[in-house]
């Protein structure tokens, strides 16, 4: 890490776990404070931190070690049947990518999305300042790939970029379009989009084994998974 930068991180206060109820979550994260940078997210995203906003975190839990980062080396990726099936199925759509700016169309289908997949939750009924405050940050080396289908906006790809590779921070879709199976389709997109910039990796986040809605980055193969310190190559 750059030795003329010292960071400082802070560890946030137990709360239930989202994806483990009946476990307690804590988080680690870098002071939000500081200048941050896109070389300081290059060194932090190896080891296991993800971007929200801003902010660059990671799971923290004493007692609990199931969140897993997970990261997948593009060039040795092999597409699976189900892969193929999908990119067949998405076929019809055209693919644009576009720096990270606020737009109505994107909130709108975010808003849709949220409303769709988290109703209850709370992240239900996102403002516009939640929208731009979770996706867009200054610092960032940020793209949005959008795709559409006959011209409609039915899904969005955002992804950062580092030296080490990509992170696909969040995939937002017309719910309207569920049996085209976007958020995989966006994925590989993303795989593929990683390969052409001769980057190595795509960063997944983080993947719970025992976590219904976390299974699905299980499908990634060949991966490395973030484990004492180290990436280690996930055998199934």
């Amino acid at each position: 890490m750059n030795d003329r930068i010292k960071l400082q991180f802070y560890a946030s206060t137990p709360e239930t776990c989202g994806y483990l109820p009946e476990r307690q979550s804590i988080s680690a994260f870098a002071n939000p404070y500081m200048d941050m940078d896109v070389n300081t997210y290059n060194e932090l995203i190896q080891f296991g931190f993800r971007r929200s906003g801003g902010y660059l975190y990671r799971p923290h839990c004493p007692d609990c070690k199931a969140c897993i980062s997970l990261r997948v080396p593009v060039n040795e990726y092999q597409l699976s049947r189900n892969d193929k099936r999908t990119l067949k199925k998405n076929s019809d759509l055209s693919m644009e990518t576009l720096d990270a700016k606020y737009s109505d169309e994107h909130y709108k289908l975010y808003h849709r999305y949220i409303n769709s997949r988290h109703k209850g939750g709370s992240m239900e009924n996102p403002s516009k300042s939640d929208y731009h405050r979770f996706l867009i940050c200054d610092w960032a080396d940020t793209t949005f790939l959008e795709f559409r289908y006959q011209k409609k906006l039915v899904a969005v790809a955002v992804t950062d970029s580092t030296i080490s590779g990509n992170s696909a921070v969040y995939t937002f879709f017309d719910p309207d379009h569920e049996a085209r199976s976007l958020g995989h389709y966006a994925i590989l997109k993303q795989i593929e989009y990683t390969e052409e910039n001769a980057l190595p990796y795509l960063y997944l986040g983080y993947w719970i084994e025992d976590c219904d809605k976390m299974k699905y980055k299980a499908r990634y193969k060949p991966a490395e998974g973030f484990m004492n310190d180290s990436w280690i190559e996930l055998h199934e």
